[in-house]
């Protein structure tokens, strides 16, 4: 099964920032890469989309202007850096590969492998 690795998270206080990395040992990302997460009690959502070539980028509007996603090709990693974060922002963060080259919303629904451990983001003071 393809499994992306996740790591970066933590805890930190309302207003700071974190970068979420997610990558692959075995394989090339060469896809379109979704953020996904998911808060206690509730159900896992998408946060943000970036396309094959990195050149869109699609954000939940709940974290418009406060995370960026980008990728390294060389690296064969996708960053997700996460500023002015608030209580809400807790959960954990996973990331997945799509089926597409290209990003048709914030949250990619046709996916490649399975999902990962994650890494667990926690806001709080």
């Amino acid at each position: 099964q393809l499994q992306l690795v996740e790591s970066g998270g933590g805890l930190v206080q309302p207003g700071g920032s974190l970068r979420l990395s997610c990558a692959a040992s075995k394989f090339t990302l060469d896809h379109a890469i979704g953020w996904f997460r998911q808060a206690p009690g509730k159900e896992r959502e998408g946060v943000s989309c970036i396309s094959a070539s990195g050149a869109t980028t699609v954000y939940a509007d709940s974290v418009q202007g406060r995370f960026t996603i980008s990728r390294d090709k060389v690296k064969n990693t996708v960053y997700l850096q996460m500023n002015s974060l608030k209580p809400e922002d807790t959960g954990v963060y996973y990331c997945r590969q799509s089926t597409s080259y290209h990003c048709s919303g914030y949250a990619p629904t046709i996916l490649i492998g399975s999902w990962g451990q994650g890494t667990q983001v926690t806001v709080s003071s």
